[in-house]
């Protein structure tokens, strides 16, 4: 099962973000995309009357091109689920220079978990059908 749903969050860098050479360090990477990450659900998870807790269980990155420093520039993260399984769902997010350039690929695996337990539960019909809407069926529901 994969979404429609392509969240765009823009985040704005900082200079302590990249190294002595100008190029965005490896790590804020992962932060830029958990920022977005969270933006996305905020809008069409939490947003939508879901609250569920998932934490993040694997990331895969793959950086394309150096993101370099640009006093005015800010950073585009396209966000959207690629795959929603029994307990899982993945996130799969499109890291942009200020320029539109591809700089890197972000695929999370987050589970969702049970408060009490904090182990592993399937996730509901109901929440399996919100990460897989569009925007527009999200705002009509």
């Amino acid at each position: 099962m994969t979404s429609q749903v392509i969240h765009t969050h823009k985040v704005e860098v900082r200079w302590s973000d990249f190294d002595m050479y100008g190029h965005m360090m490896n790590a804020n990477f992962v932060e830029v995309a958990q920022e977005a990450r969270l933006a996305f659900a905020r809008e069409h998870i939490f947003g939508q009357g879901l609250n569920f807790i998932a934490f993040v269980r694997h990331l895969d990155i793959n950086y394309l091109l150096p993101v370099k420093w640009d006093n005015e520039a800010a950073i585009t993260v396209e966000s959207s689920v690629s795959r929603v399984g029994t307990t899982s769902y993945v996130t799969h997010q499109v890291v942009k220079d200020h320029k539109g350039n591809i700089a890197c690929v972000v695929d999370c695996t987050q589970v969702a978990i049970d408060p009490q337990t904090q182990a592993p539960r399937p996730l509901t019909d109901e929440e399996k059908n919100t990460l897989l809407k569009t925007p527009s069926e999200a705002v009509a529901s």
